[in-house]
């Protein structure tokens, strides 16, 4: 029985309900009211029925008389509390009355009894939270889905140096409600790519997109077989880069390689969202800002909305994202650049106030979130994915840039169907990520603004059509000097120029040396090829006879056309978004 059916429930010490172990030294809560104290008595035999009743019998010892008094008290009855309540209803009262031993507790120790009481609670309350917090921590590590890099990553990010992240959006048609998409047995395809880059001191984001019709070459891959065990997947030249994932039994880890040979660029880690994931994350931030210039109605993506700001989540969001037909000129490229606005919106959704100090939204959002992604094993954790989110959140939102690979069309098709890279433009983009060269303004006017320091470069220029160069190759890569004579003559008008062939001797870095009154001709071929002050080398007087300045490749040479030092612009008609700023879809 308790102590509410005994009706002593109003009279029972907050304090009594917790009791000293003397074999742990430590208070222990009973919640149980029948069950009995076993504290042993420090006063000896004589004493050890005080306060309680003993389990064997009916006997109740009068506090501080030595004596027992025999009661009605059933045998089986062994409340485990004291109470204020009489010892025994018969004369138990009385007898404390006679010896006058029991006297009224102090208000100040009832105080410290509920003192003590308060706290065993809240530290119940809290060994209960950290329960509770454990178990969901190990429900989130049980969600996430993870394949391994088989090596084609870095190792894992760090922490003092840029982060590289490869996200793949897989047009695999897995998860409810996705099969009426049609296809519903592919393996799937790498259909939308972004390589997220995240500068060394975390103050900027460049993120690049890279065409899924891109032809490019798949390199041989090694990956991990279901049992264990490592198999090579041949590589393909001159095809899609959207077969580097899914077909042929490619994983993430094969995208990862075709993404460094093409852009020179290791990723650390890889994340892949399904179609599921685009509808759930949505929903988890209650829907994302979106905005159109034109009434879209796309009855193969299913997307139905008429012009002006709408907010989507669920199933039309995945509509939004996978519209083509609709939008431009009905191309992927068009649909990259929808993808893009879409993408800024919802990080800035998931930067916003509204989001970050809702506890409902952030547990939806590591519920969908570890649920729908395909993240690389070096990262399956949550506590590693917390690591690397609060990394990737340090950068601001204004200077976070969507760019997309430049590319051209494929002169060998009659159809336009695909594209291939753009080299020199997309080669100057890879270099800026490479070197950390972030693509907002407010980075590119501190380089412009450090490059005015370097007084050998500051005077006039000569016209591109009056330099003249004379270009040796001295230990640049083979082919290097023939490539920038193409590119100096065919793109920028340097005709006066001529390959010599390989320098007498090779050289630490790319030099050009000129004569005092070529100086006009040296800054304007600096500025052609990104030469910073260091490489120009003024020769002596007997120089002033050459016909041309002596420009000789060393192995900092990236590419024809390529600043040695990094661009310090981003090119021309590049595709580009900026996150901070909303656009209207066309």
């Amino acid at each position: 029985m308790d102590a509410q059916s005994r009706q002593r429930a109003d009279e029972i010490d907050p304090a009594d309900q917790w009791v000293l172990n003397p074999h742990t030294g430590n208070y222990e809560l009973r919640l149980d009211q029948s069950a009995p104290q076993s504290i042993p008595s420090a006063r000896g035999p004589k004493s050890r029925g005080t306060g309680a009743r003993r389990a064997g019998g009916p006997d109740t010892a009068v506090a501080g008389t030595g004596t027992r008094r025999r009661t009605a008290t059933p045998a089986t009855e062994v409340p485990g509390q004291r109470s204020r309540r009489a010892v025994d209803a018969s004369g138990g009262r009385a007898a404390q009355q006679q010896t006058g031993r029991r006297k009224r507790k102090p208000a100040t120790s009832r105080k410290k009894k509920v003192l003590l009481w308060t706290s065993g609670t809240l530290a119940l309350l809290l060994v209960g939270t950290a329960t509770a917090g454990y178990l969901y921590y190990e429900h989130l590590n049980s969600n996430i889905n993870s394949i391994s890099d088989d090596g084609a990553g870095t190792g894992g990010f760090s922490k003092d140096r840029a982060i590289n992240i490869l996200l793949i959006g897989t047009d695999k048609r897995t998860g409810s409600g996705n099969e009426g998409y049609g296809d519903k047995n592919s393996a799937g395809h790498a259909d939308t790519t972004v390589l997220l880059h995240v500068s060394k001191d975390r103050t900027n984001a460049t993120a690049l997109s890279i065409p899924r019709d891109l032809v490019t070459d798949i390199p041989d891959c090694p990956t991990t077989q279901a049992d264990g065990t490592t198999k090579t997947i041949p590589g393909e030249d001159g095809v899609r880069f959207n077969i580097s994932l899914g077909q042929s039994g490619r994983t993430p880890s094969c995208a990862m390689r075709t993404v460094t040979e093409l852009t020179g660029i290791q990723p650390d880690h890889f994340m892949v969202a399904d179609f599921n994931a685009v509808k759930t994350l949505t929903s988890a931030v209650g829907g994302v800002p979106i905005c159109l210039n034109k009434d879209i109605k796309d009855p193969d993506s299913k997307l139905d909305l008429p012009a002006g700001e709408h907010t989507v989540e669920g199933e039309e969001a995945l509509a939004f994202v996978r519209t083509r037909h609709a939008v431009g000129f009905g191309g992927d490229l068009d649909r990259i650049k929808l993808q893009q606005q879409f993408l800024s919106s919802l990080m800035r959704t998931l930067k916003s106030n509204d989001t970050l100090t809702s506890p409902t939204k952030l547990f939806k959002l590591a519920e969908a979130g570890t649920k729908a992604l395909t993240v690389d094993s070096k990262i399956d954790d949550i506590a590693k994915l917390r690591d690397l989110g609060l990394e990737l959140g340090k950068f601001d939102m204004k200077n976070l840039t969507f760019a997309t690979v430049p590319v051209r069309d494929n002169p060998t098709e009659r159809v336009k169907a695909t594209v291939v890279l753009d080299e020199a433009k997309a080669e100057q983009l890879f270099t800026m990520v490479r070197e950390d060269v972030s693509l907002t303004e407010v980075e590119q006017q501190k380089k412009a603004a450090k490059d005015k320091q370097n007084a050998l470069l500051e005077g006039t220029r000569a016209e591109a059509s009056d330099v003249r160069v004379d270009v040796f190759n001295g230990g640049g890569p083979q082919g290097a000097a023939q490539k920038t004579l193409d590119w100096l003559q065919n793109t920028e008008g340097v005709l006066k120029s001529s390959n010599k062939g390989n320098a007498p001797a090779d050289v630490a870095r790319t030099t050009l040396e000129y004569a005092p009154n070529q100086a006009d001709q040296a800054r304007k071929l600096a500025d052609l090829m990104g030469l910073p002050a260091a490489a120009l080398k003024l020769g002596t007087e007997d120089a002033q006879g050459l016909e041309g300045m002596t420009l000789t490749i060393g192995p900092d040479f990236k590419g024809a056309g390529v600043p040695i030092t990094g661009p310090a612009k981003v090119p021309d008609d590049i595709q580009k978004v900026e996150a901070d700023k909303k656009v209207c879809a066309e």
